[in-house]
């Protein structure tokens, strides 16, 4: 009986949501955003996905490229909508960017390569530009380039505030936007198979605790994004760290203070949607197993909170993982995490909240051991991992799925109503309130909306 009442309070969500996103977007296959919601031709775009930051480097090699496709087979067959790699590696071992604005054919066909391959098998991919870490360069390495030209820099922090530094950022940027895919033959920055771009993978300036640094290179890197592309979403690349702007969630940090800003930075105009990231076995490491839960139910529950009444955005995990190295481990313990982060996402999407998908940290095909960091993902050798990662998929595909039918009735409501001579629908203002109850907000019966 339980179940029945769930899925018609579901319904009822869904037929209000019908009546809020009545416009008809052109079905030109581009994510967007619609107040905390993603949006795919006119349907809500819930994202069960996963990360990959190795998929231009093995494409790189021709002989490799089975294990990309393989990568998104499987990825496919499990559900999963959403990829997040790298779009960068810079200097060192094979790289994209061997030097400031000079880039190897080879791996850039690599990355033409990851993206068509996620086109032909439904998934979309979100591009970051750069690393905080050393690993493929990272900020050192463009703070390093910028030493050889003369540059006098005390510290990889520069990398955020160097006018040189930045224009090597900037012209790296524009250089993936303006990439002519050799198999799809679409310019990135048209291409509807890219959902977002991110400016860094964990930015953070630990020279400036203020997180003024951080908000200034943000704002400018986010125009510039937006100067060319108008097309994609942007985000930032956040752990999801307070900071100044919000003092009474900083006791929700980890003990160490990276100076970012979770509510200013996602505050930037051009930044679409809020992340997070989600590591209690890294972050709170004098905790056990249920203590680190408890943390990580704390941090979930307050992003999806601020993400839907502050910050007013769409709210993606976007890295969650528990590693095989730590002490004790075993699959039970790395479910129940998985299990935590994907009972938020879904008790958030089925009321209509701010939480818009997860994206675990990290998936690998096998004969792929020496990427493993101890949070991989191996589908076919992780069976209890992987059910539970098809039955989030499953869920949220469900939503969708239901509002579709939801959205289909309300068009022939509408229909219905324009024959007759009627401007509404008589029920919009019951559902009106159901969902104004169901997100702990007022119903104005004055201005007919939530407040």
């Amino acid at each position: 009986m339980k179940k029945h009442f769930a899925y018609a309070f579901l319904l009822i969500f869904l037929l209000q949501q019908a009546c809020l996103f009545v416009q008809v977007e052109a079905a030109d296959g581009f994510i967007r955003t619609r107040g905390i919601h993603f949006m795919l031709n006119g349907d809500p775009f819930y994202a069960n996905g996963f990360n990959a930051y190795w998929l231009m480097y093995i494409a790189a090699d021709p002989s490799q490229r089975s294990k990309v496709t393989d990568a998104f087979r499987e990825a496919s067959s499990h559900g999963l909508t959403v990829a997040r790699t790298w779009a960068f590696s810079d200097g060192g071992y094979r790289p994209l960017q061997y030097a400031p604005g000079s880039y190897n054919e080879d791996m850039f066909k690599g990355l033409d390569f990851v993206i068509s391959e996620a086109r032909r098998y439904g998934i979309k991919v979100i591009l970051s530009f750069a690393n905080n870490y050393e690993s493929f360069g990272g900020k050192k390495q463009y703070v390093n380039w910028a030493r050889s030209h003369g540059q006098y820099l005390n510290s990889d922090d520069d990398f955020f505030r160097n006018s040189a530094v930045k224009g090597y950022y900037k012209n790296h940027i524009m250089t993936v936007l303006n990439r002519y895919n050799r198999f799809s033959g679409v310019v990135y920055k048209n291409d509807p198979t890219i959902m977002a771009w991110e400016l860094m993978n964990e930015p953070r300036c630990t020279s400036d605790h203020s997180g003024r640094t951080i908000q200034a290179w943000a704002t400018e890197m986010a125009s510039y994004v937006k100067s060319i592309d108008r097309n994609h979403l942007l985000e930032v690349g956040l752990e999801g760290f307070y900071g100044q702007t919000t003092p009474q969630r900083r006791n929700l940090n980890p003990n160490f203070d990276i100076g970012t800003d979770f509510i200013a930075n996602n505050r930037i105009p051009g930044i679409d949607f809020a992340t997070a990231h989600a590591y209690p076995d890294q972050w709170v490491t004098n905790s056990n197993d249920q203590g680190q839960l408890s943390f990580l139910n704390n941090w979930l529950d307050s992003h999806i909170q601020d993400a839907q009444y502050i910050l007013r955005k769409p709210l993606l995990i976007t890295e969650f993982g528990k590693s095989s190295k730590d002490s004790g481990f075993s699959p039970y313990q790395r479910d129940l995490l998985y299990n935590t982060v994907y009972y938020k996402i879904y008790s958030s999407a089925k009321r209509g909240g701010a939480a818009a998908g997860g994206l675990f940290w990290q998936l690998l095909c096998e004969g792929m051991n020496s990427f493993g960091d101890g949070y991989e993902i191996i589908l076919s050798q992780n069976p209890s991992t992987a059910n539970l990662i098809a039955q989030q998929s499953h869920k949220l595909y469900q939503i969708r799925k239901m509002f579709a039918r939801m959205r289909n009735i309300q068009r022939w409501k509408r229909a219905k109503a324009a024959r007759r001579g009627n401007s509404k629908w008589d029920g919009i203002n019951f559902l009106d309130k159901y969902l104004c109850i169901n997100n702990h907000r007022w119903y104005s019966k004055k201005n007919n909306a939530c407040e």
